[in-house]
């Protein structure tokens, strides 16, 4: 695989941008820089569950194991990315509004989100049986992947104190600001793809050894 060699260097070249090729923001300063780990993070986490909810459409249609594991590897490391997401939010929160959180539309629609799909993963260990746990699983990811979709338009439906990085289609940034956030939207890309390969593998891995004890019981 590749992608343990290439996610490093990419992630180097991220965080040289954003720390030294970006410029420092006139009114935020400094603090302005964790807002590349977090839209990176943020837009990764869609791309995510967006993966999780085709795959487990798929699975639905096909019953096809390797989908279900792939399905659950994405979700995981979404939702990994989205704690990334609340945690780097509440440290530029405490910075720019004096307060580590605060029930504006955007921070409360993702951290219901976040919660669903923590629910996700502790929903599919909650069921012992393969077959239920997989049907399960898909028909829940489809379900809360309405959350995704909401909590990104959640700055244009309601009133919001949340920064918008995109205004009527154009990024509201310099230009090496745009180019410092789709660099580490690249490396967070890169990271996902990288974790997600792995825990598919040991998913797949764990579900054969439990065949596997389940054909040996039988005999």
């Amino acid at each position: 695989m590749i992608w343990p060699i290439i996610t490093p260097i990419l992630w180097i070249v991220a965080l040289y941008l954003s720390l030294v090729y970006a410029p420092t923001d006139v009114v935020l300063g400094a603090s302005q820089r964790i807002f590349y780990i977090h839209i990176g993070a943020a837009w990764v986490s869609a791309v995510a569950f967006f993966v999780t909810l085709m795959l487990s459409i798929i699975y639905l249609k096909t019953r096809k194991d390797v989908l279900d594991a792939w399905a659950a590897a994405s979700a995981e490391v979404g939702t990994v990315f989205t704690t990334v997401v609340l945690v780097t939010g509440s440290i530029w929160g405490r910075v720019a509004w004096g307060v580590w959180w605060t029930w504006d539309p955007r921070l409360t629609t993702t951290i219901v989100l976040w919660f669903l799909y923590l629910g996700y993963l502790v929903f599919r260990e909650a069921i012992d049986d393969r077959e239920r746990r997989q049907v399960y699983s898909a028909v829940y990811a489809i379900l809360a992947f309405v959350s995704v979709p909401i909590s990104f338009l959640s700055v244009t439906w309601w009133r919001t104190i949340h920064p918008i990085v995109i205004s009527e289609g154009k990024f509201e940034m310099p230009g090496a600001m745009v180019f410092a956030m789709m660099a580490f939207f690249v490396a967070f890309l890169s990271l996902y793809l990288d974790w997600m390969g792995q825990r598919a593998r040991q998913h797949l891995m764990s579900e054969a050894i439990a065949a596997e004890r389940e054909h040996a019981a039988r005999r």
